[in-house]
């Protein structure tokens, strides 16, 4: 009975401590991991999907700075902290949050490595769940602008030009790394080989006026031009049915470097204007186009800036 009674009387004091519902006042909005690089945070429209953030440091939760947004998506890997830690010095520079979304392998089926590059996934609609993102960012911090600037290499490369053709009006600027599979804008072909199912799918129409105001670049590392190694059949995310023309990996060009030229003049047939970085000594390797899509960045900001 006295040990009872001890517990008893050890939760009550418990319950009556500071964080356990006791009335200490006015709570402090924001905490220590709100800035710098935060934890994983799991998006409420989907908390299979985390997402962290770099904060510039000198962020004052009362002060009235505004922010842009940098939203940099991760390749295959997923190393999402990798991209947001690479852009954190940019973003101090340019009074910039950083958003690296992580979207899970496995939270449909098994290895399910590709569904975040087709946006629409067995049910999950990742360019909305970007977006959920963005709106809890914009809940808590100060941001200049409902759009914001995005970039994606490889698997992110194949994200940022889908969710580009479905969002233009959210954009700033986009950068599209080296995706290994590319959607031209072919209005004779369903997605993913082309463009022609939009509306009935994804219940939004392609809005090319708003995409031409988009800048938009591609880069690629001059070496990334090796075929690519597997074929598609009824257990790839890619599969459309027997006997679809251009459902092959390898339609668009035989390398990610000539899939990208390709997709360039998809673009610039539709009057989008392309900045293409190809970078010397370059392979499939992220961090060694960072100077090109910064570069990119940093005139788009600069150009908002004084627009403003």
């Amino acid at each position: 009975m006295k040990v009872l009674q001890a517990i008893v009387a050890m939760l009550g004091l418990a319950l009556a401590s500071p964080g356990w519902g006791a009335d200490d006042g006015p709570k402090k909005e924001f905490e220590w991991s709100d800035v710098g690089n935060t934890p994983y945070r799991a998006a409420r429209l989907d908390p299979r999907m985390l997402y962290t953030l770099f904060v510039p440091r000198n962020y004052d939760e009362y002060g009235t700075k505004e922010y842009w947004l940098i939203v940099v998506v991760h390749g295959t890997e997923r190393d999402a902290a990798g991209y947001r830690s690479r852009y954190a010095r940019f973003a101090e520079e340019h009074d910039a949050i950083v958003l690296a979304p992580l979207f899970a392998a496995n939270t449909q089926a098994s290895n399910d490595l590709e569904n975040y590059k087709l946006i629409d996934f067995q049910n999950t609609r990742y360019d909305l769940v970007l977006l959920s993102m963005v709106d809890e960012i914009a809940a808590k911090y100060r941001l200049r602008d409902e759009r914001f600037l995005l970039f994606g290499f490889s698997g992110g490369g194949h994200f940022a030009h889908r969710f580009y053709y479905l969002h233009p009006h959210r954009l700033l600027g986009v950068s599209i790394g080296a995706p290994g599979v590319v959607t031209l804008l072919d209005d004779q072909s369903d997605w993913w080989i082309g463009v022609r199912d939009v509306l009935p799918r994804f219940g939004v129409k392609m809005n090319l006026p708003a995409m031409r105001k988009v800048p938009v670049q591609m880069v690629i590392g001059a070496e990334d031009n090796k075929p690519h190694p597997g074929t598609i059949d009824k257990s790839s995310a890619y599969w459309m049915g027997e006997g679809v023309q251009g459902a092959d990996f390898n339609a668009a060009g035989n390398s990610r470097v000539a899939r990208m030229v390709n997709l360039k003049r998809s673009f610039e047939a539709a009057g989008i204007k392309v900045r293409h970085d190809i970078v010397p000594g370059a392979g499939h390797e992220s961090e060694k186009l960072d100077a090109q899509v910064q570069d990119f960045f940093g005139k788009i900001l600069e150009r908002a800036g004084k627009a403003r």
